[in-house]
């Protein structure tokens, strides 16, 4: 009992001791001159030497201490970097030395916040002339649970923007002086680049606020021959090249092949004509396309990735290879009248076609002649409008077979493909 009594007026006295020294006073904190990113700290003490550490307010309290030689001025600045984001923090001012530890009672100026930039979001790319016009908005800051704090910046704007942009191989590098404004254009700038603010406050910078000017590449294919009016199909794929960028190593490009991406089939009405929208679709899961494209005279076609602006990302344009359809006259209908194929022998039978388009030629009725088996010319007749007829007499009994050769022509300067009728099969009882 009485060791431990001893202990505890041992430990007192200690205390005593190491508080029995004058406290600092008057603990302030402001920003440093000459726009340094620090904190300058003062007190006031009579010529003591003083330890200065970093407390959190409801946070936690980094691990910073200074020691200031007895008769040393009363000042000292923090970097800002030794504080972290986001948090509350007094700065503590005892007497004391690194040998000695602490001899008086803390002095602790006015709690502080650190809070950061506000991260930009919500940036869109829209095509400006030759460049490109980018929009930001910024989120509503959050609470400030320490208003009106010493370090406070004063002003509606302390908030600035600073326009980076990275190229393949490059480094993320700033095109211009920052700005407090929410826009941002951009001259003669070409895909593939990735367009970044960097926002600042007195407190650091955080990026946000990303664009990406993307290139894009494509492969197409049409069919060689179409019938006329009958769509045919455009198909292929679209690559996109995203830039990618980190802050310390150069940006690199990254491929995609998202859905969505607008796609135009072109072609060339007659020869020498400029290159006009035939069909227009969009890309599927892993950068398919599939577009149906409605055809008429003989033409080449190409597909193209428009320049498209969209949310946050500008796509460059590519276009495949021209490749040339030709068209194939196509039969609307053929056969006899009535659809009847067997007649009584001595009554009429009319024979007929009608093709797209609604072409004005001469048209060949072909016959099977079974001993030589060659198709054998019957009768050649006029067409109108797409359609030509035979009416005649059958006037032997037996089974006969026809067809009726279509040739072809030119449309819009160009030649189309002729067409023979399926077979057409008469008997006559």
């Amino acid at each position: 009992m009485l060791a431990v009594a001893l202990a505890v007026l041992a430990g007192a006295s200690c205390l005593t001791a190491c508080a029995s020294d004058p406290a600092p006073t008057d603990v302030a904190v402001a920003w440093a001159p000459k726009g340094r990113p620090a904190i300058a700290v003062t007190w006031k003490d009579t010529g003591q030497p003083n330890r200065i550490t970093i407390e959190g307010v409801l946070s936690e309290s980094p691990s910073y201490v200074k020691y200031v030689p007895a008769g040393d001025p009363n000042r000292w600045e923090i970097p800002t970097s030794e504080f972290p984001p986001d948090g509350n923090y007094k700065i503590v001012v005892a007497t004391g030395t690194s040998q000695g530890g602490v001899t008086s009672k803390p002095s602790k100026s006015p709690v502080f916040d650190t809070d950061g930039p506000v991260r930009p979001s919500g940036a869109t790319v829209a095509q400006q002339g030759r460049g490109v016009m980018i929009r930001w908005s910024v989120p509503v800051a959050p609470q400030d649970f320490t208003p009106n704090d010493p370090l406070d910046v004063k002003g509606k704007k302390t908030q600035r923007y600073v326009p980076m942009v990275g190229r393949p191989g490059q480094l993320l590098k700033a095109i211009g002086p920052a700005t407090t404004a929410n826009h941002q254009l951009i001259k003669s700038i070409k895909p593939p680049y990735v367009f970044q603010l960097a926002a600042q406050n007195e407190w650091g910078t955080r990026a946000g606020g990303d664009v990406f000017g993307l290139t894009s590449s494509i492969s197409g294919t049409v069919p060689p021959k179409a019938q006329y009016g009958v769509a045919i199909r455009a198909r292929g794929r679209v690559i996109l090249h995203q830039v990618s960028c980190d802050l310390e190593s150069p940006c690199i490009t990254r491929r995609a092949t998202p859905a969505g991406v607008p796609v135009v089939v072109l072609t060339q009405v007659t020869p020498g004509a400029r290159w006009t929208p035939a069909a227009r679709g969009a890309t599927t899961a892993g950068g398919y396309y599939d577009i149906a494209v409605p055809t008429s005279g003989s033409r080449p076609y190409k597909i193209t990735v428009p320049v498209t602006a969209k949310g946050g990302s500008f796509t460059g344009t590519s276009t495949s290879r021209p490749a040339y359809t030709k068209t194939v006259v196509r039969i609307a209908s053929a056969g006899f009248a009535g659809g009847d194929t067997a007649k009584a022998k001595g009554s009429t039978v009319t024979v007929s076609v009608a093709v797209q388009p609604a072409m004005n030629t001469t048209v060949m009725l072909q016959a099977w002649n079974r001993q030589t088996r060659r198709w054998m010319p019957a009768k050649a007749l006029a067409m109108r409008n797409g359609k030509a007829a035979l009416a005649f007499k059958a006037g032997q009994a037996g089974d006969f077979v026809y067809r009726i050769v279509v040739p072809g022509g030119m449309m819009f300067g160009r030649p189309m493909d002729g067409i023979v009728t399926p077979q057409l099969q008469l008997h006559i009882r």
